[in-house]
């Protein structure tokens, strides 16, 4: 039989270099798409900027969400400081060994929840209930149309829709902060005072013990970012539905 009759078979495995290629390929597509969402995202905050010149779009509303925001959401976020402070000030009476003054307790309670858990576990909670809630809204009104609608009518839909959320952001976390730090180191005092050996006036100097103002600012700063931060990749991503 002649050679031509019966070619070789193509069929085998893929060679070293396909591999690879396909490998550097999709590389490339994810870089692509990454630094394409990025550029998206930088070009959304720019049109972000632009639309905080007009007040009169999105001031009407920036109460609203204010509301829905900050007070709407203070029974969550004060039932879960006060498990969390309560949880806090118990374990680290647990864990104290003899002759550590139960002083130390209102301390380490104070510093783990101004310092951290009070700004991380509000904006959590806010993420969770609020930022879903903004994805939401705004996808829908995406997805039906609406966004165009406001368009059309000559809308600054960025105004309209983010800033106020964005505002709301920014001045309601760190409030709710507030309360949730107040709430946790009251908590806590309270399980340690019911539950085990120490006293409120040991609790009381363990709060007081090396404390400084910067310590609230520093709570509040963070909480401020993080509140921008949700508002801000929450409604974006609600935006690009």
């Amino acid at each position: 039989m002649s050679a031509t009759l019966f070619p070789e078979d193509t069929t085998a495995a893929p060679t070293g270099y396909w591999i690879f290629g396909r490998f550097f390929r999709a590389i490339g597509r994810l870089t692509l798409q990454t630094f394409g969402r990025l550029g998206a995202f930088v070009l959304f905050l720019r049109d972000f900027g632009r639309s905080l010149g007009e007040p009169g779009t999105y001031l009407p509303l920036t109460v609203a969400q204010m509301r829905q925001i900050g007070v709407d959401s203070i029974p969550l976020v004060a039932t879960v400081s006060a498990f969390i402070g309560a949880v806090t000030a118990y374990q680290t009476t647990y864990q104290l060994f003899p002759g550590v003054q139960f002083s130390v307790v209102g301390w380490i309670t104070r510093q783990s929840i101004v310092l951290e858990l009070g700004p991380l576990l509000t904006a959590l909670v806010l993420a969770g209930r609020v930022g879903a809630k903004m994805t939401a809204e705004i996808g829908t009104m995406r997805v039906t149309e609406q966004i165009d609608a406001l368009e059309t009518l000559a809308y600054d839909t960025v105004a309209y829709l983010m800033v106020p959320r964005f505002i709301g952001g920014v001045t309601m976390v760190p409030l709710l902060t507030v309360v949730a730090i107040a709430v946790g180191i009251l908590a806590g005092g309270f399980a340690v005072v019911v539950a085990t050996n120490v006293r409120l006036a040991d609790y009381t100097a363990g709060l007081h013990l090396t404390f400084n103002t910067f310590q609230v600012w520093y709570a509040l700063i963070k909480a401020t970012l993080f509140g921008g931060a949700i508002a801000l990749i929450c409604s974006y991503e609600g935006f690009i539905t």
